[in-house]
């Protein structure tokens, strides 16, 4: 969810709602703070990113707060890499789509927030712009993490379907599952399995081993 990052330490950061110190991410963690943290900037204009703090890490808008999340972890960070392959090969034949990663950022709503991947219909956001897209994609993805476990991100998922979203995969690394949600239903895949086609992704049905493919490397 790297929407916005710099590496600059968050000490400099005027009024946080939890004031971080150095190496803030351990220590927070250590004195069992949860994330996400709201900051609170001096100056902030929630719907413009260039005003929000310089973080090392992750911000997202959401309901009218400032969001701050570590950043990934090695597991994390492996997996969401090998989604965005398996998301970007299958596109290669499928020109009618874009693949977006690195925190692909969205504001849809009043909220400004970022998938690990998603997958939007190239008609509906046009050329590249520089700036964030505001339709919603046909497919969010979501990592767990070492501060995102699954009820985590079935909020998020929830959020993501409240704003037009039509399916979104929650990518378990600690169990080697992918959760597929969708409006009033979802299902569970482990290794061995493929993922089910959904009609607005056709021929999207990658094997689940393929997200931990450099995790089962080692």
């Amino acid at each position: 969810m790297r929407l916005h990052e710099r590496s600059v330490s968050l000490t400099a950061m005027a009024e946080p709602a939890v004031r971080l110190l150095d190496d803030d991410a351990v220590l927070l963690r250590r004195t069992g703070v949860r994330f996400p943290v709201e900051l609170r900037p001096a100056g902030l204009k929630g719907d413009d990113p260039s005003t929000w703090p310089e973080a090392e890490g992750r911000l997202e808008w959401v309901e009218g707060r400032l969001l701050y999340m570590p950043p990934c972890a090695d597991i994390q960070q492996d997996v969401a890499v090998d989604v965005v392959h398996v998301l970007r090969t299958w596109s290669e034949t499928q020109a009618g789509f874009v693949v977006g990663g690195n925190e692909a950022g969205m504001k849809l709503g009043d909220d400004i927030r970022a998938a690990d991947a998603a997958v939007w219909r190239r008609a509906e956001v046009g050329p590249s712009t520089g700036k964030l897209r505001h339709a919603p994609p046909i497919l969010a993805v979501e990592v767990a993490g070492q501060d995102e476990d699954e009820p985590t991100l079935r909020t998020k998922a929830a959020w993501y379907l409240a704003h037009g979203v039509a399916l979104v995969w929650l990518v378990v690394p600690e169990l080697r599952e992918v959760i597929v949600v969708r409006p009033g239903a979802e299902s569970r895949h482990g290794s061995g399995e493929r993922l089910p086609e959904d009609a607005t992704l056709p021929g999207l049905i990658p094997e689940v081993a393929r997200f931990f493919a450099q995790l089962d490397q080692r």
